[in-house]
């Protein structure tokens, strides 16, 4: 396995070579590749930026409120605060969830493009609220964001793609990502809608025509319709969809009447990846997008979009993924790095830890929530206003959100480097010191840490979604992480077999004692420690109880300078809060 990633990482390293680090010039579909503008393949590495102008119920903890629809927590915030003030925290929201700190800090990370989720609604009225039927009525602040976001990746020399999330009525039967009403016809049940949608990316297309930042436009995110007839699973399993390519086909002639330039995306059915049905090529600049999530990373998983590939001649682009562990990522991503396709992780920012940014919301939002999903007393107006007002205006800010370095090391770093790199700067001086369990190295599954659950494959093993991190904060690795009620973290549930490996930097070369904070969750439990490769003093024993234990593992000499720790586990699950280093 070390050799096949040694591999890869060759081969990444001289397409990374041909590829622009930076925004420059039209990308283009050429012979099964995104290129630039003097035919080097161009390797896109972004984050969507979901939850801004559309928002996802489970991104606010909110799945539970309806089926977790835009259209729905705006009505049910309306119904606490009122229309003015609810109308007021949208606003906010759409001024603080995404800025230029934002995309400044993408950049710095190693990202060089953004995929751009777009709701209708901040572009358009709806069809039925139109004040002439069959005419469009325009929002020049929605445009006017796009404009803003483009002037912001463009100072960061990266590519923007545009992507209609939510399209009028809606895209399928998957509700939350497309802010669908049942109760009205969607996309595909009305032409209205479908005539909108032309014009909105005629509209587009007119506005950005001259635009070689924007990368591409993605016409319509993850359809998940049944266009053979009832019961085909979201279009999972349609095997014409005739409606879904003719309708394409319209979209780009559209596009084309205007923008001959641009690249054109296309996402299949079943949440972009039933491409079944699929007709020649009608345009000279398309590529094909698939989102993959919570399956295996191995050659199969990818051979149906590859062959595609080689059918068509179309560049691929995994369009959508994320929403696991650093372990999955990494694994995700040298994969299909390995086949020369880029990718758009989800999403840059929520409240939740496994993604690069996590927002935090005040304890006001807690108690708001718990409402909203009928577990705590409904606040009172004034209450839910405060709440919402400080989610929007500050707690969303990018100031304000906790960064994950580990996340952005998995996709970046980790794919092609199974090196580890200090996750904290753990220096021992001459009365020697203590750091946190939780602050082991950066680096891969079986280099900086091994554990035994380490991701989420669900929908490969047809089993229930499991959990990675049990505690769910902190660090998006296997490791399993808690807090105190001070908040501070700790190691839980570290069982046999399991390992974290640290680097310290010391002062002085000299003889120092190792010692742990911790306790045992029942009998057995058991620790050791190795430095720099050598014997462990054997496995101590843990104590069990509710107060922590300083457990002594041993005296080890340390070298001055750079030293590599590694703490086992060898028995039943321990938790462990520090780890401490004094001379002897």
């Amino acid at each position: 396995m070390k050799a096949l990633f040694a591999a890869a990482a060759a081969s990444l390293a001289l397409l990374s070579a041909a590829a622009p680090a930076q925004a420059d010039g039209w990308l283009k579909a050429k012979d099964k590749r995104i290129v630039d503008e003097t035919g080097r393949p161009v390797l896109l590495r972004g984050m969507g930026l979901g939850g801004w102008m559309l928002q996802e119920g489970y991104m606010l903890r909110l799945g539970e409120l309806g089926r977790g629809q835009e259209h729905v927590i705006r009505a049910e915030t309306a119904k606490l605060v009122g229309v003015e003030r609810e109308a007021a925290i949208h606003q906010a929201w759409l001024d603080n969830h995404t800025t230029k700190a934002d995309i400044d800090a993408m950049a710095a990370m190693g990202f060089n493009s953004v995929r751009l989720p777009m709701h209708y609604g901040l572009l358009t009225l709806a069809a039925d609220q139109e004040p002439v039927a069959g005419q469009d009525t325009w929002k020049e602040d929605g445009f006017k964001r796009i404009d803003d976001l483009l002037a912001w990746t463009k100072a960061n020399g990266m590519y923007l793609i545009l992507d209609l999330h939510a399209a009028p009525g809606g895209q399928g039967a998957d509700l939350p990502i497309a802010d669908r009403d049942p109760s009205k016809p969607s996309l595909w049940q009305s032409p209205e809608n479908r005539r909108k949608v032309v014009a909105l990316w005629r509209k587009l297309a007119a506005r950005y025509k001259d635009e070689p930042a924007i990368g591409a436009y993605d016409l319509l995110n993850e359809p998940n319709w049944d266009f053979d007839g009832p019961g085909g699973d979201y279009g999972c399993k349609d095997e014409k969809q005739t409606a879904l390519w003719d309708y394409y086909k319209a979209l780009t002639a559209a596009v084309r009447e205007i923008d001959k330039r641009h690249m054109i995306i296309l996402e299949g059915n079943c949440w972009g990846n039933n491409y079944k049905g699929l007709p020649a090529v009608w345009d000279d600049n398309l590529a094909l997008s698939f989102h993959k999530y919570w399956n295996a990373n191995d050659e199969a998983s990818i051979a149906t979009v590859l062959k595609l590939r080689e059918e068509t001649g179309l560049p691929l682009w995994l369009g959508e993924s994320g929403e696991n562990s650093n372990a999955w990522f990494r694994d995700a991503i040298a994969l299909v790095e390995r086949h020369e396709i880029g990718w758009a992780f989800w999403p840059l920012k929520k409240i939740g830890f496994n993604q690069p940014l996590e927002v935090t919301p005040n304890p006001g939002y807690a108690k708001l929530v718990d409402y909203w999903t009928r577990k705590g007393p409904q606040p009172t107006a004034d209450e839910a206003y405060a709440a919402l007002m400080t989610l929007a205006s500050r707690d969303v800010r990018f100031e304000n959100t906790l960064q994950h370095p580990d996340v952005v090391d998995a996709m970046i770093r980790q794919p092609h480097d199974d090196t580890t790199r200090p996750f904290k700067d753990h220096r021992i001086g001459a009365k020697g010191a203590a750091f946190a369990a939780v602050d082991y190295d950066l680096g891969a599954l079986g280099q900086a840490y091994a554990d035994k659950d380490t991701a989420n494959y669900h929908v490969s093993t047809g089993g229930q979604r499991t959990l990675w991190n049990n505690g769910r904060t902190y660090r998006n690795d296997g490791v399993d992480i808690a807090r105190e009620a001070d908040a501070s973290p700790y190691v839980e549930d570290f069982i046999a077999g399991e390992w974290l490996k640290y680097t310290v930097v010391v002062e002085r070369a000299g003889t120092y004692a190792l010692t742990a904070s911790a306790r045992a969750a029942g009998e057995g439990g058991k620790l050791s420690a190795t430095v720099d490769g050598g014997a462990s003093d054997g496995p101590v024993p843990v104590p069990t109880g509710a107060a922590w234990a300083e457990v002594q593992l041993g005296k080890t000499a340390l070298l001055a300078g750079r030293n590599v720790m590694v703490l086992r586990s060898d028995g039943g699950p321990v938790l462990v809060k520090t780890v401490r280093l004094a001379p002897r």
